[in-house]
């Protein structure tokens, strides 16, 4: 081995330490060094006779160091010191990784000049074997961009520069070498420094000039009101800027942004072109919009076209509750049905961009979902730019202590290996070329990236809060500030790039323009006609009642199964699953009823042969949580995911719609929310989410509150999204039972949503297509018995497809003497079996059962024909199973009441009161069972 190395002498010389290096690197990860070398030290392993990680290290090192002094023809030297210049350099090179894993704690990030700024030995000279005597000592500098050997002294000024200047930015955590080696280029070969011209920063300043004056202008104009004024973080309207023209620039077309409250009505103004009279006309309670409820300025959307180098973009700012980031996964679905509207797979014409809050980004959980979504295959849109409007401080909380539990409030990103740039607020000229960088990372490697943006909040947290009370000492810092604007102004006129007059001519003219309620420039593009713009006006003013025909031609329901139950040859169903799939063959031919899962595939693949497309995702949906559905099918005789999967829906014709069922990730909020996005912006799609059960939706009640039934009156926002919530009290236990049928009931007013509860597989077929077809975009909430999935009783014959129709109310079919029954049951779901098999075994024939599928909008009309048919019965009962201070029972009496005769008693039948939402005992579900049936047939 020895002689090998001598042999190559002329490799090392004066570059042994670095040689060392390299050598480090290969023992530890051979994939880490250059081919060349990688093929070198390969050698040593014949020449050695085993492998190099075998062989000690000592006599290689020395033979390192043997040939560094002496690279032809040169004296002996000390072999100490010879040793000792080489450990020097290998501290270099190793103070260099520490800068780029460390730099960020050192820079200089905060305006307020408060952050802990705790020395970081890392960077530390003596940690290296270095010191000032070493400054003007050449040392190689790796694959430090720049000169090949440098004094000591310039390649730490080169790393200060990069990576403790005004910009801080963490990338050691990504593990794939690629990304890591693009971001330690970019900013190494530009010392992190921006290099604008001079209209480019004249551009910046009159941006932050905008964003400032606005502020100070509704500050003065609407004394006291809630804005969340954006004042400390000015250079956010200038990056907002730059992300737009820049996007435009790169070929983005749609960018959909998601934000809270801070700095809200800065960007709708600034960045999106609102007029500013609309947004006083808001302040002074006259809205520009008329809508059921509306909301607070502050929560309200807005979209518009903006001129940028690369052709108009069209920005949507996404409707936003209070719930600060619950927006950003409904951002994220948005995005994705753009994309999937244009054919954009890598996600090069649609961006999302969220924007947070320093405590809500790492406070809420639903960031965590969202990161976690990013990648994967039904939800990943080509990255997200999140820009992060860091106060230092979270809502009244002082302490950084009592906000989280990392260094950084960005540190959740990491999660997915996403680069962050930490900037400092005060210089925009940084924050801007923080989003460059961000921009062409993303488009480079279709990631999310984060750029924290450093700064401070002017006012507390609203315009009515006293920040003093809680934060005294940083608020005198803050009074104290002189400003984004000022600072960024009185640099460029140093520089020479403006005067102070026109510096202060901006002021004048932006306040003179909100004087007359308009821009200071036109940037919005008012007659423009984008492409695969939605027309939602032919979903608005309709009836749910309006009629749709939702029933499908025999032969071709037998043409489509024929299609989703075959296989490729060779492909190895497991048995159960064979006899599924044959069974389905034997129901569409009529020779048996058809179930629940073969009425969801007739629906699915009638719809995707008539345009539309269909989208189910949910923890378990391609089989199904109950093993009912089986749309994708697996070959038992290979192991590989993309080689032993097959999905039938999507092989039904060659021009068929879209068909996509993913199984998500473990995550309700924001999955559902993601959906809720999806269905949104793509009312041409059946856009499913199916809850393992019923009850999980409890983990997504804020979606379901603040968006799914309450979006269309406040925001006018229309969403055709279908929820299948598992449901039906088998003595499976409290979580395992119920879906909260209750609480969607108490959120339904105004025609906001559909709440159905089918009983037999017909149903299912035609409300799912009822609604598509069907000319109105409400949610739909489908209460879905797990017991009937398979049950034979709920099956349906195939002429019910082929001439029915979605019954809003069952009658008795026991073929009764109407004029005998002396109690109409009335119920819906599962118990209606149980209530008919218990007349059966009782052979009762004055008793009526009447079945409720769609509990809202309440179909008062069939209900009271059903129940006028029985003229002598005296009695109506409400039969449930669910406890009584649960199901329907509270929030549909006023209604059976309303059907009722005057001379007929209203009464309830079901388990009593309870706080858990069902027993966990077998035993006592069984006892509860019996007696209120017991009590339902016992007149």
């Amino acid at each position: 081995m020895m002689k090998e190395l001598e042999m190559n002498s002329h490799l090392f010389g004066g570059n042994a330490p670095f040689v060392e290096e390299l050598y480090e690197q290969y023992l530890a990860d051979p994939a880490s060094v250059a081919a060349q070398w990688r093929d070198y030290f390969d050698k040593l392993q014949q020449a050695g006779g085993g492998a190099v990680r075998d062989v000690p290290r000592a006599p290689i090192e020395e033979s390192f160091v043997r040939l560094a002094r002496q690279p032809r023809l040169t004296a002996v030297r000390d072999v100490a010191a010879e040793r000792e210049s080489s450990r020097k350099q290998v501290g270099v090179l190793r103070l260099i990784n520490a800068y780029r894993l460390m730099g960020s704690r050192a820079a200089d990030l905060d305006p307020l000049k408060r952050m802990d700024m705790a020395p970081v030995p890392e960077l530390d000279l003596a940690q290296y074997d270095l010191s000032d005597a070493d400054m003007a000592v050449q040392f190689n500098c790796g694959n430090l961009a720049g000169p090949e050997n440098a004094p000591l002294s310039d390649i730490i000024g080169r790393l200060r520069s990069t990576y403790c200047g005004n910009f801080g930015v963490e990338y050691m955590h990504i593990t794939n070498t690629e990304q890591r080696l693009w971001i330690q280029d970019y900013f190494e070969s530009s010392l992190s420094t921006p290099s604008f011209g001079a209209e480019q920063k004249k551009r910046m300043l009159k941006q932050v000039t905008a964003a400032e004056t606005m502020e100070q202008y509704l500050h003065r104009k609407y004394v006291g009101q809630k804005r969340f004024s954006l004042e400390g973080g000015e250079s956010f309207i200038a990056a907002m800027d730059t992300l737009v023209q820049g996007s435009g620039r790169d070929g983005v077309q749609e960018m959909v942004i998601g934000m809270a409250h801070r700095g809200r009505l800065n960007v709708l103004v600034n960045t999106l072109g609102k007029l500013p009279r609309d947004l006083f006309s808001e302040f002074e309670g006259r809205p520009t919009t008329d809508l059921p409820s509306g909301d607070v300025k502050y929560h309200n959307g807005f979209s518009a076209d903006i001129p940028t180098p690369g052709g108009p973009i069209h920005l949507s700012l996404a409707f936003n509750p209070s719930h600060l980031e619950i927006v950003n996964p409904v951002v994220e679905g948005s995005v994705r049905a753009r994309q999937q509207r244009r054919g954009d797979k890598a996600g090069e014409q649609v961006l999302p961009v969220l924007v947070h809050g320093d405590s809500a980004f790492i406070g809420l959980g639903t960031n965590q979902g969202t990161f976690n979504l990013s990648q994967t295959r039904g939800y990943g849109t080509g990255g997200t730019v999140h820009i992060v409007i860091n106060n230092q401080v979270g809502f009244t909380t002082s302490d950084p202590r009592d906000n989280r539990s990392t260094l950084y409030c960005t540190d959740i990103a990491k999660m997915v290996e996403a680069p962050i740039f930490h900037v400092n607020g005060d210089d925009p000229e940084a924050v801007c070329f923080a989003i460059e960088a961000s921009l062409a990372f993303r488009k480079r490697f279709r990631k999310d990236v984060v750029v924290d943006i450093v700064c401070f909040r002017k006012h507390g947290h609203n315009e009515a809060d006293d920040p003093y009370v809680t934060q005294p000492m940083m608020y005198r810092k803050i009074a104290a500030h002189p400003g984004v604007r000022k600072k960024y102004a009185d640099r460029l006129i140093a520089e020479g790039v403006v005067t102070a007059e026109e510096a202060d001519g901006m002021i004048q003219a932006y306040r003179a323009a909100l004087d007359r309620g308009e821009h200071v420039e036109q940037t919005t593009l008012t007659d423009y006609k984008r492409n695969f713009a939605i027309d939602f006006s032919k979903y608005m003013g309709n009836h749910w009642r309006h009629p749709v025909t939702t029933s499908v031609a025999h032969a071709d329901l037998q043409r489509l199964a024929e299609r989703f139950t075959t296989v490729p040859e060779g492909f190895k169903l497991r048995n159960t699953v064979e006899k599924v799939v044959g069974e389905r063959r034997e129901m569409v031919a009529g020779n048996v009823g058809v179930d629940w899962g073969m009425a969801e595939h007739l629906a699915y693949a009638t719809l995707l042969t008539e345009g539309y497309a269909v989208r189910i995702s949910g923890e378990d949906s391609g089989r199904g949580t109950f093993n009912h559905r089986h749309a994708v099918l697996h070959d038992q005789n290979r192991e590989r995911w993309d080689q032993g999967v097959y999905i039938p829906l999507q092989h039904i014709s060659d021009n068929q719609s879209h068909f996509l069922v993913i199984d998500s990730i473990l995550n309700e909020e924001a999955v559902l929310a993601f959906e809720y996005g999806y269905a949104s912006s793509a009312p041409d799609e059946l856009v499913i989410w199916e809850a393992q059960f019923g009850d999980f939706a409890n983990g997504a009640q804020v979606v379901i509150d603040q968006f799914i039934t309450s979006g269309e009156t406040k925001w006018g926002r229309l969403c055709g999204l279908t929820m299948m919530l598992p449901h039906g009290y088998d003595g499976m236990g409290p979580e395992h039972s119920s879906a909260r049928v209750e609480r969607y009931l108490q959120l339904c007013a105004e025609h906001n949503v559909q709440v159905v509860q089918p009983t037999e597989a017909s149903q299912i077929f035609h409300v799912l297509r009822r609604q598509m077809l069907r000319p109105v975009r409400k949610p739909l909430i489908i209460i879905m018995s797990k017991r009937l999935l398979k049950a034979k009783v709920s099956t349906s014959p195939i002429e019910q497809f082929v001439s029915g129709e979605f019954r809003n109310v069952i009658g008795d079919a026991a073929g009764l003497d109407a004029k005998k029954v002396k109690r109409v049951l009335v119920c819906a779901g599962q118990v209606y079996y149980d209530l008919d098999n218990a007349r059966r075994e009782r052979e009762i024939k004055d008793i009526a059962i009447v079945r409720i599928e769609q509990l809202y909008p309440f179909p008062t009309e069939e209900l009271q024909a059903e129940i006028a048919k029985y003229p002598n019965a005296r009695e109506v009962m409400w039969v449930q199973e669910e406890p009584r201070n649960q199901g329907a029972w509270h929030q549909i009496r006023h209604r059976l009441e309303g059907v009722t005769s005057p001379k007929q008693t209203l009464k309830y039948a079901g388990r009593q009161s309870s706080a858990s939402p069902a027993v966990g005992y077998m035993s006592k579900h069984t006892a509860q069972l019996k007696a209120f049936l017991d009590e339902a047939m016992t007149l």
